[in-house]
């Protein structure tokens, strides 16, 4: 369905594409070729039809975008993220590394503080 639906919305962004070149940004573009002849449409239903079209297509385009969300493959992870079973998978470290100056009985005399008595 996702596969279905994303073909869908290319085939939007190219007719809209197609569209939008079609018009101009004057008020002429594909309705001013027909501005000599009076063709089946006419000059200004040649124009109502365009703006209709990029209108139809933009709204359908956004609607397929959100149907899209809801039909994207999830994969068989139950819910985790590829960075959280990463982590996951990695062997725990047992012994805590010993830095130099410090011995293991020893508390640094940052740590200690005496609470003042009230």
């Amino acid at each position: 369905m996702y596969t279905a639906i994303s073909v869908l919305v290319f085939i939007i962004c190219l007719l809209l594409i197609l569209i939008v070149l079609v018009q101009n940004s004057k008020g002429g573009g594909l309705a001013s070729s027909f501005a000599s002849s009076n063709q089946i449409m006419g000059v200004r239903k040649t124009t109502d039809f365009l703006e209709k079209a990029t209108w139809t297509l933009a709204g359908a385009m956004m609607v397929l975008c959100v149907l899209a969300v809801f039909f994207i493959p999830r994969g068989e992870q139950s819910g985790k993220s590829a960075i959280e079973s990463q982590i996951n998978s990695q062997p725990v470290q047992q012994s805590i590394p010993s830095f130099p100056g410090v011995s293991g009985n020893e508390t640094p005399a940052e740590t200690t503080t005496e609470v003042p008595a009230e």
